[in-house]
């Protein structure tokens, strides 16, 4: 099972690195299912993970000049609002329901990043910007998540960036999404701290790589690997939350 872990943990950051979001679809279940951690302390736990391999994993995208910092700083300033509010309300949520919660919306987001790409007219309107990131920053906070899986199908098709830009993107507004609702929820579960940075080392490795990989394959195949990922994820939770 630690070797398992491991596997995912590196599974976790190759996705950040390489579609800009997935980590959590990840993170949650190899914490909570993998190691054992209680569901809460999972969320919690893959909110820090999630948070800080972002944050290493965003340099590269900074230097190749992917990232669209206005648009990353006015959606992630919304949605860190919302995160905050919400992660602070999930605390008092039951485990299965949230673990429910998350399964369901990554269904959602799988199946809208499966449909044909067409392209988009861009919308890059600050009230715009605004009203997606408070509801991508309510479910970050409310799911324990840090957002790529629904951040990078707002940017592509509710905002009209390219793929390569949502994941970049992406990776910004995770970030500062991820630390701010683990502050929220830091203070009232117990976090088991070898098993964190156990996976959180891994990730940054996988993390690194992805990065490096994200150019070398074109968007079109970006676009269905991240939502059959997002599609097998959240199967294999559904599963998992009936079973019990």
């Amino acid at each position: 099972m630690f070797i398992l872990g491991i596997v995912a943990s590196l599974l976790i950051g190759g996705s950040l690195g390489l579609l800009g979001g997935g980590g959590s679809i990840l993170t949650v279940p190899t914490l909570h299912y993998i190691f054992g951690l209680e569901a809460h302390a999972a969320i919690a736990g893959s909110l820090l993970v999630v948070g800080l391999t972002s944050g290493v994993t965003l340099i590269p995208h900074l230097r190749a000049g992917r990232v669209r910092i206005r648009i990353g700083l006015v959606f992630g300033a919304a949605s860190m609002a919302s995160a905050y509010v919400a992660a602070r309300l999930a605390r008092d949520v039951p485990a299965g329901v949230l673990l429910g919660a998350f399964a369901i919306l990554m269904l959602v987001a799988g199946l809208a990043m499966l449909r044909p790409g067409r392209p988009r007219a861009a919308r890059h309107a600050p009230g715009w910007l605004v009203a997606q990131g408070l509801v991508v920053g309510a479910i970050t906070g409310f799911v324990g998540a840090g957002g790529g899986f629904v951040i990078v199908p707002s940017l592509v098709v509710l905002v009209g960036l390219t793929m390569e830009e949502a994941i970049a993107t992406s990776l910004l507004v995770i970030t500062a999404n991820s630390v701010l609702a683990f502050a929220a929820t830091a203070s009232s579960v117990s976090l088991d701290a070898p098993v964190i940075a156990t996976v959180l080392v891994a990730a940054i490795a996988g993390g690194a790589i992805g990065a490096r990989l994200v150019h070398r394959v074109s968007p079109a195949q970006l676009r269905r690997g991240f939502g059959w990922l997002v599609l097998a994820m959240a199967v294999v939770m559904l599963a998992a939350e009936l079973a019990r």
